[in-house]
């Protein structure tokens, strides 16, 4: 087999990391969105507290993006200058270095998001209690937070 499919994989590795932590948070925001669509046309005060617990699903898809653009930097795509004579076991480590994020980022995205529709109904009945609904959602965001370090230090290893 040619050394040219080394870069194949990597680029194959960054495409879908940025694709499937893009999926699952698009997935996300639109879960947590419809519940605060919901709870808001009833109380539109609640309109910023709700907007919070949307958007935090939406952090997995720029954990993706910025794995993807550590690989493609490192390979030299981004630089006009890729290295197409990489080698198929350098390929396959960067291809290996984006597995947390594939695997992690759009499983985290769905059960923050489902986390955030709980926090929002809770919010819808206890507005003060936002502060607790947005902890409770931040912490299933570890896994993904991991999974951008466990990443980031292979990427930054090869």
């Amino acid at each position: 087999m040619s050394d040219n499919y080394g870069l194949f994989y990597a680029i194959l590795g960054a495409a879908l990391v940025a694709s499937l932590g893009g999926f699952g948070s698009a997935l996300g925001v639109q879960m947590a969105g419809k519940a605060a669509a919901g709870v808001s046309s009833e109380k539109p005060e609640l309109f910023g507290k709700l907007l919070i617990l949307q958007a935090l699903p939406g952090t997995q898809g720029i954990y993706g993006f910025l794995i993807a653009v550590l690989v493609l930097i490192n390979c030299g795509v981004l630089s006009g200058a890729p290295d197409v004579a990489m080698s198929m076991d350098t390929g396959l480590s960067y291809f290996a270095a984006c597995i947390p994020g594939i695997i992690v980022l759009p499983i985290s995205a769905y059960f923050q998001a489902k986390m955030a529709v709980s926090s929002i109904n809770m919010v819808a009945k206890q507005p003060d209690a936002s502060g607790k609904g947005i902890t409770m959602t931040v912490l299933v965001e570890t896994y993904a937070v991991l999974a951008l370090l466990a990443s980031i230090l292979m990427v930054t290893g090869i």
